[in-house]
């Protein structure tokens, strides 16, 4: 019990510590090609039980019709932001 109440104390904490950053990467994401800030994607957990992800998105939208899986630095796929 004191275990949880820490871990949610401190990601509640981090999460107000970093909003300001996060602010910036989603005006920066929306102001570069206006397309939503959030990937959503499926990974496979334990036991090859398949969750939800959200993250920032650091490719364009529908990256996966402009070219091959693997990226290079100068691929047209990423966002500026995303190389950075």
């Amino acid at each position: 019990m004191l275990k949880r109440l820490f871990d949610i104390i401190f990601s509640l904490l981090g999460l107000l510590l970093f909003l300001p950053l996060f602010l910036i990467i989603t005006f920066l994401i929306k102001k570069e090609d206006g397309g939503p800030v959030f990937y959503r994607g499926v990974r496979a957990g334990r036991y090859g039980k398949p969750f939800k992800i959200f993250k920032f998105r650091t490719m364009a939208v529908n990256a996966d019709k402009l070219g091959g899986p693997s990226t290079a630095g100068d691929d047209p796929k990423l966002l500026k932001i995303g190389k950075f």
